[in-house]
């Protein structure tokens, strides 16, 4: 089926890119409809597709390494007058092989397929990974998804590709399968960059956002991902306690997705997903906890957001996002209620320094003369 781009990206296919000469960016700007073909599964791909340029991988999070990788598939595509096709796994392989070893991952599969979309693939083929997929030899894959089915004639991979029987296949192994069934393979160099515990750099990966942002360090996981971290849920019904103290909080309901960060106090923002972006209102600017509320004795971990300066919204039901800009502080036990409200001030004041929004100016009444 074709599914839209989703309104929290836009189509770059007219963006420029670096290096792309006046004709190849006219043709990657007409051939790309803004719309993303999904295949749940080699029999929906149809008969005959191709040529195209295809990419492989779980793409949790589809950080910037991803990024690169992508960026250069499409611009091969749109030079070559080709399909630039991801084909991505889902669930995650650990998850069926190695359950107790399976991470956590950063987004959930509509979020990752946005993700892909907003890179200017004309399609994504969602594989069910299972144990029979994974018993594939490297030589099955190639020859019935990448060539039978895709029509491959470019392979774009990283240098840790790793696919088929216990990833047995590499790199390596698709240049001498291409060489044999017709597509050539190029390899994007490793991108990363570094952090306080890695000053000498580090590559960018889905495993090292994962550490960022289960240690609360989401402004470094932003620099991995290349945007915030976030989580997306329904807002439902909580204890109603935020608006009793003067900071009501849309809290999110136990079916989100996407990892939630360290406990904490975050500068964030949240997102309607139901309003278009150029309402206002579609983007708030935000105060996000994180936690127990141990204060009030609580045991249930919860996402609550709160959003500056705004008391008069109706949020219940609602489809949005929270995203986490900054970790301001962990969570905390206070003595009394009034000392709570004393830290979520400061916490709203810092949030604004943090998401540089102002507060709303005060209506200065003229004196009268006595």
């Amino acid at each position: 089926m074709w599914s839209p781009l989703s309104k929290d990206h836009h189509d770059p296919s007219g963006d420029e890119v670096a290096g792309e000469d006046t004709a190849t960016r006219a043709a990657r700007r007409s051939w790309h409809s803004g719309y993303v073909e999904r295949w749940n599964g080699l029999n929906q791909v149809p008969a005959g597709f191709g040529p195209s340029v295809v990419t492989i991988g779980n793409f949790d999070g589809v950080h910037r390494g991803h990024q690169a990788v992508l960026t250069q598939l499409v611009a091969d595509a749109r030079r070559d007058g080709a399909r630039a096709v991801a084909i991505t796994f889902d669930p995650h392989p650990l998850a069926v092989l190695h359950p107790t070893k399976a991470p956590a991952v950063l987004v959930g599969l509509d979020e990752r397929l946005d993700l892909l979309a907003a890179t200017g693939l004309d399609a994504v083929l969602v594989m069910p990974f299972t144990r029979e997929l994974a018993a594939w030899e490297p030589e099955r894959f190639v020859g019935e998804v990448l060539v039978g089915a895709l029509g491959a004639a470019v392979v774009v991979v990283g240098q840790d590709t790793r696919f088929g029987r216990r990833n047995r296949g590499d790199v390596t192994t698709l240049r001498a399968l291409g060489a044999t069934a017709g597509f050539r393979v190029e390899v994007v160099e490793d991108l990363g960059g570094v952090d306080r515990t890695h000053p000498s750099g580090r590559r960018w990966s889905s495993t090292w956002a994962r550490e960022l942002v289960t240690t609360g360090d989401v402004a470094t996981a932003a620099e991995v991902l290349g945007r915030p971290s976030r989580v997306v849920g329904t807002v439902v019904v909580g204890d109603r306690r935020g608006r009793q103290l003067g900071y009501p909080t849309a809290n999110l309901g136990p079916d989100l997705t996407g990892l939630v960060p360290a406990d904490g106090v975050y500068a964030g923002w949240l997102v309607r997903l139901g309003v278009a972006e150029d309402v206002p209102g579609h983007r708030l600017p935000a105060a996000v906890s994180v936690g127990t509320n141990p204060t009030f004795g609580g045991t249930e971990r919860r996402v609550e957001a709160c959003v500056l300066d705004r008391d008069d919204l109706d949020l219940y039901g609602e489809h949005v996002a929270v995203e986490f800009v900054r970790l301001l502080r962990p969570t905390l036990r206070f003595d009394s209620v009034e000392r709570l409200v004393e830290q979520m001030a400061v916490d709203v004041e810092e949030c604004r320094t943090v998401l540089e929004v102002a507060a709303p100016a005060r209506v200065s009444w003229p004196v009268r003369p006595v």
